[in-house]
């Protein structure tokens, strides 16, 4: 599977991913307006991906980012560090009062039949200033990285994010060989036609693989698709499964039923899973249940990266089971 999707075999990273670092703030099931204390999670979604296959899946990772040389900025560093994430930073100074920043996200868990409620500040964020020309491509790519990856949030923070992405992947989709997103995602996104959107996913994975044809005849350059499938009963259970389109066949997980702890980073958590998979050259259903397995694990945990281990990720995506491991 590596060959057929032209992943290198060797570099010095396996994965390399390019966006903004943030920080979370979570007040656990207490929403904010009566909030009187926090936990602090570092997050975004392609730190977290770099993340949860370092700590989790023991790939060598690292993160292109912007940072800023002030308290927020140093507890994001200990965090990359802690999760074994090569850093390349454009570092900026904060002035004192306005910024630049690390944005911050405000998300509370919600409970029950009251959903969580995420809200953002991203005002004079640092890395809304990234633009061509501040990283050395050649340096960073010279030794060999097995997979690049980054995000359409990134890719729409500013003007020159965008242009930052094209110099590094040299024309975005057109070079894109593994996509991650739902219909909506495609619809709204790349304008793909399909379905309705709806207001939340379906475990029926047949809207999602009608629309891959269209995918492929825009971008004939695409191999494979993917996305999470959920069903929210209520904020803390889920019926959640995954699906994929690898080169013309299409991929269905089991469906599991899940007890949140924290639902923010289960979609990152399903898909650093799925590329562990395909970057390990695993077959293209394994992959899907790999991905499916940790999202599923990732959801049980605080924060926004993993905890899991993959004995723990294997062993999910063998049996989906819940029985305790010795």
């Amino acid at each position: 599977m590596a060959n057929l999707l032209k992943i290198p075999s060797d570099g010095t990273l396996d994965f390399l991913a390019l966006g903004a670092i943030v920080h979370r703030l979570d007040p656990g099931v207490i929403p904010f307006r009566k909030a009187r204390e926090c936990q602090l999670h570092v997050s975004g979604g392609e730190f977290n991906c770099a993340a949860n296959l370092a700590d989790c899946f023991g790939l060598r990772t690292g993160v292109v980012t912007a940072m800023v040389d002030y308290p927020i900025g140093d507890l994001i560093a200990e965090r990359v560090r802690a999760m074994s994430v090569k850093p390349f930073y454009k570092r900026f100074p904060h002035n004192g009062v306005t910024g630049p920043n690390m944005a911050a996200v405000y998300s509370d868990r919600g409970h029950g039949v009251r959903a969580p409620v995420v809200f953002y500040n991203r005002a004079n964020e640092a890395a809304a200033q990234l633009k061509p020309g501040d990283f050395d491509w050649n340096a960073i790519f010279g030794a060999g990285v097995r997979w690049f990856h980054t995000g359409g949030i990134f890719a729409a923070l500013s003007p020159t994010t965008g242009e930052l992405i094209h110099e590094a992947m040299q024309n975005i989709v057109r070079n894109v060989d593994v996509l991650v997103g739902n219909e909506e995602d495609l619809q709204r996104g790349l304008g793909i036609p399909g379905p309705a959107v709806k207001g939340s996913s379906q475990l029926d994975a047949r809207a999602f693989l009608a629309m891959i044809d269209c995918v492929v005849e825009r971008y004939p350059h695409i191999q494979a698709v993917a996305t999470t499938l959920r069903e929210v009963h209520s904020t803390s259970r889920h019926s959640w499964a995954a699906v994929a389109w690898v080169q013309g066949s299409g991929y269905t997980s089991p469906t599991c039923n899940l007890e949140i702890f924290d639902r923010v980073g289960g979609g990152d958590g399903f898909a650093s899973g799925f590329f562990y998979g395909l970057l390990a050259g695993e077959s293209p259903e394994q992959a899907v249940r790999l991905g499916w397995a940790h999202g599923a694990l990732l959801t049980t945990f605080p924060g926004d990266t993993t905890m899991a281990t993959v004995d723990q990720v294997r062993a999910f995506a063998a049996s989906g089971s819940c029985r305790i491991q010795r």
